[in-house]
């Protein structure tokens, strides 16, 4: 019995739990001296600490163990599915949750913290429901897995959204079920017939789920079946949404919403686009395949970017999530990480959280009169004859005709065990009215027939073979007397049954016999014998060697497994997870402060239409062109090298460049051709190459290149560049005459990142190790360009040429910068920055005005690479001389040196004159940034300058 902890300690551990449960998991919650301030691991450290703390608190006030029912007794009335067990008396009882709460944000009377909300999303409510009268209905247990492993977790306030397994097309039938229902706080999803064999017998069953166990797609041998699986898809979107529609009814601030398999994969992203700040996990029961499966399915992009909605996607085994990954950096395009997927900067965290068992329930149920005495009866049935078993569902992937084959071979080359062992093998039927698997059941009976004709006797024989499941306490005292227990699932999500089976091996400690292709060989596959299925002569060969293996090292290997089991049961799973969906939701606060805002339009606009003279700074490449399909790889290359202005930018460019107080700067690492070709027909000023050539539409180029900027180095990197375009396929590089571009973008995503990691080392360590350059890696590219040729570094001189042609003849007082910059060009956003401290000197910076000898400088600007006040300059400034410019690396002249030696004190009274809140910097795509806002993609662009060109008719 479990020693009852004083009521000290129990004062220590409400006031520990106090600190978790009561805080809000929001981020303005959290403070400088809470968890925001540990890492993400010590954090989750201690929430597992207070999570025990809360068990073992429970435990003492309630006087029984949570995870069980009362005095560690198990209940009667318990069911299989799959291997896995749930007590109905528990279920009835409210499935051991807490009671409810009135207002979750409130301490309850007795000083206990409150319970955060969980909202366990699935396909099947855990109780079905039959109709006995207009009004009423009986509420019948419907087991599963996920209900067993959500048994008993006392640490969340839990509710249950699913279909009930009826239809229920009346208003009063809907009404009396809703109110039967929530005293299982059980929440129902009505489905309509209609609906139902379309999404779930249809796209469900028949195209997820075999797809997901490798079993490929229903070949498409009519024209009418293309169309059913289009109907079977829209079916599904239309069911989802209807869950999303019932979740958002119920949903409270600070709940946590946990969906659940494949039935599900729409429900993140509809949740997500009702509620942003809904936190969001899905989690998938079964395996996910490969991407080169994945990628056969029609729906692969949507079904992709709807679970990416969610804050934490969670598989079985690492395996599976390496998958989910590789499927959406190879489909999607997106950027894998250690952590997950990461999106236009969003981060969707992906990993492993392998389930469990409730261990204590079986090792429990061993002690009941009603178990010892079934383990007695088989011993005797089965004396002197080893006993092997087999607990499956009749399915395809369960690996049963495998198994028997295997067990075949074994008795053929094994003569002398013939009558010394026994199969038993347990075939839960399921799914009986489809072909395919009436198919099966006949397989199995004819080779079982087979195999007990040719071995058997007249007294016994070597299978026993039983359609149908067996109640909890019978198959526990099975699982006791088992000497090897056979699992060949070809392919398997988890496959709790070996979890089953260990717990009940503590007496006979019986060898486990496990597929490679099950998940749960991740977890036990140390102390298991692993096994290829499909390869019937290993299997046999493994039933041999566990058959004759030693004592010492069957305990050895059960108490490995054994230790595991007890350890990682179902309801640390779930905790697991929650905890972890908790955390990522902080993580994910965290890294949105450092992204941008959205875009300020109101303010942008009012700005725009009072200041007198505007300079519009825009960059090209994925701002001002149009952005082609995103969903998925499926991209045309050569459509997308061909970089074309947004046609729905045309006019609206016009008109902002036909306007006198607007000047618009193109600034681009393009070539000049490119520029050329997208902007000849507008009156405005387009820098090439990062701003190194500049010209006015109406004049000709110019360069901007420092004197000092040696390009000796082009010819041996360009080599460098050939042979690796040559070794990889769909790669291509650029020759611009300041930089070189090797773009893999196209390319086999790993196979890329393999050959970047290669050209930069044998870069770094040839061609340029003494060269004055720098190499800038995209997100799928490597760029070679002279130290110092960036676009932060060019504008000024860029400025300097525009005010010198005469196209500033009043002092600048708006600013808009839009780009899609690389990190290393993002300078460009700081150098108009008013509110930034002290520039570098490559950089200059824009600081309050103030007038020096009638031209306009700033409290803080840079003059020769120098920080200079207004107090410092106390002499106009001289007439220029012709002088080529030099700050290309930022120990030249700065912006107004470039001024003093070009304009003279009549050119202008300012050159700018721009307050903080008339400068307005924009990202283009989300992620990262030094610009002040953002723009989530180039349609973001062409409705802001739609906007600005809209107001200068107004």
């Amino acid at each position: 019995m479990m020693k009852v902890k004083s009521s000290e300690e129990i004062n220590i551990l409400q006031k520990d739990l106090a600190e978790l449960q009561t805080r809000d998991m929001s981020f303005e919650n959290y403070n400088h001296s809470s968890a925001i301030l540990r890492t993400r691991l010590d954090r989750l450290l201690r929430e597992r600490e207070l999570r025990r703390s809360n068990r073992s608190l429970h435990v003492n006030e309630e006087g029984k163990d949570f995870r069980g029912g009362d005095n560690g007794t198990v209940g009667d009335g318990q069911s299989l599915v799959g291997g896995e067990w749930l007590d109905v008396e528990q279920l009835l009882d409210g499935i051991a949750l807490p009671k409810v709460l009135t207002d979750s944000r409130q301490y309850m009377q007795n000083g206990r913290p409150p319970k955060q909300r969980l909202l366990v999303v699935a396909n099947r409510l855990p109780v079905s429901a039959n109709r006995r009268g207009e009004d009423s209905w009986a509420l019948e247990v419907s087991v599963g897995g996920l209900v067993s492993a959500l048994l008993g977790i006392n640490e969340f306030e839990t509710r249950w959204i699913g279909w009930a397994g009826v239809n229920v097309p009346d208003e009063i039938g809907q009404r009396s079920l809703t109110l039967a229902l929530a005293e299982k706080r059980c929440i129902p999803v009505f489905l309509d017939e209609e609906i139902v064999h379309q999404y779930y017998n249809g796209y469900c069953n028949n195209i997820l789920w075999p797809l997901f166990h490798y079993l490929g797609l229903p070949q498409e041998d009519r024209l009418a079946t293309t169309r059913s699986f289009q109907s079977q898809f829209d079916a599904y979107r239309r069911a989802n949404q209807m869950f999303a529609d019932v979740v958002n009814e119920h949903y409270e601030d600070g709940d946590v919403v946990w969906c659940h398999d494949y039935h599900l994969m729409f429900l993140p992203q509809c949740l997500k686009e009702h509620n942003s700040n809904m936190k969001v996990g899905w989690f998938l029961h079964t395996p996910f395949p490969s991407s080169e499966i994945h990628r056969t399915l029609p729906s692969r992009s949507e079904l992709l970017r709807s679970v990416l909605a969610a804050d934490l996607v969670g598989f079985h085994t690492y395996d599976y999530a390496r998958h989910f990954v590789s499927a959406c950096t190879r489909i999607l395009g997106l950027e894998g990480t250690p952590d997950g997927v990461e999106d236009q900067g969003k981060l969707t965290r992906v990993a492993a959280f392998p389930i469990g068992i409730d261990s204590e329930r079986f090792i429990r149920a061993l002690e009941l009169p009603q178990v010892r005495n079934d383990i007695q009866q088989l011993k005797e049935r089965f004396s002197g004859r080893k006993v092997m078993l087999g607990v499956d569902r009749l399915d395809m992937i369960k690996g049963i005709p495998q198994k028997i084959l295997a067990f075949e071979k074994f008795l053929e080359e094994n003569p002398s065990w013939r009558d010394k062992v026994v199969l038993i093998q347990i075939a839960v039927p399921t799914r009986t009215d489809v072909p395919e698997y009436q198919k099966l059941t006949c397989q199995v009976h004819e080779i079982v027939g087979r195999i007990n004709g040719r071995f058997g006797t007249l007294t016994a024989v070597p299978i026993h073979h039983l359609d149908r499941s067996l109640d909890f306490h019978a198959l526990c005292a099975l699982y006791a007397v088992t000497d090897v227990a056979l699992v060949t699932s070809l392919r398997d999500g988890m496959n709790l049954v070996s979890y089953e089976y260990v717990a009940c091996q503590a007496s006979k400690k019986g060898v486990l016999i496990l597929s490679e292709f099950a998940g749960a060989a991740q977890s036990l596959g140390a102390g298991a014998i692993l096994v290829n299925p499909w390869n019937i002569t290993e299997v046999a060969a493994s039933i041999g060697y566990a058959l004759n293996m030693p004592a010492d090292e069957r305990e050895k290997r059960h108490q490995h497994n054994f230790m595991h089991v007890t350890t990682h049961t179902s309801q640390e799973w779930a905790e697991t997870f929650v905890s972890e969906l908790n955390d990522t939701v902080v993580e994910a606060q965290l890294r949105t402060k450092q992204i941008p805002p959205p875009i300020p339009s109101i303010n942008v606009l009012e700005s725009f239409s009072q200041s007198n003279n505007r300079l519009l700074i825009l960059g090209f490449n994925a701002t001002l062109t149009e952005s082609l399909d995103a969903n998925g790889r499926r991209i045309d290359q050569f459509k997308e090298m061909q970089l074309k202005l947004h046609p729905d930018l045309k006019d609206p460019l016009k008109k902002l460049c036909d306007d006198p107080r607007t000047t618009i700067v193109v600034l681009s690492g393009s070539d000049r051709n490119l520029l050329d070709e997208n902007f000849g027909e507008f009156d405005m000023w387009l820098a090439a190459e990062h701003g190194m050539f500049l010209r006015s539409t109406q004049g000709e180029w110019m360069t901007t290149m420092p004197e000092n900027l040696h390009m000796d180095w082009v010819d041996s990197v360009k080599h460098v560049f050939e042979y690796f375009t040559e070794r990889t396929p769909r790669s291509h590089f650029e020759l611009r005459e300041t930089s070189l571009v090797w773009n893999y973008k196209y390319a086999d995503v790993e196979f890329g990142r393999l050959q970047s990691k290669d050209m930069l080392q044998h870069l770094w360590t040839g061609p340029i190790s003494n060269a004055s350059v720098e190499v800038v890696q995209g997100g799928r590219s490597v760029e070679v360009r002279a130290v110092g040729v960036t676009k932060g570094a060019a504008i000024d001189r860029i400025l300097g040429e525009v005010v010198h042609h005469n196209d500033v003849n009043s002092p600048i007082d708006y600013v808009l910068c839009i780009g899609h910059f690389l990190p290393k060009d993002e300078d460009i956003y700081t150098f108009f920055e008013p509110e930034l401290p002290a520039p570098s000197p490559s950089t200059s910076r824009v600081n309050s005005p103030c007038l020096v000898n009638g031209l306009a400088t700033h409290s803080s600007a840079n003059i020769g690479g120098s920080k200079l006040s207004c107090s410092s300059l106390k002499h106009p400034f001289p007439a220029p001389e012709k002088k080529p410019l030099n700050n290309g690396n930022g120990n030249g002249t700065g912006w107004w040196s470039a001024l003093r030696e070009k304009i003279t004190v009549h050119e202008g009274s300012s050159v700018l004159d721009l307050k903080s809140e008339n400068y307005f910097s924009f990202t283009v795509g989300r992620k990262r940034s030094s610009a002040r806002y953002l723009l989530n993609s180039s349609a973001d662009v062409v409705s802001l300058l739609n906007e600005l060109a809209e107001s200068l008719e107004s």
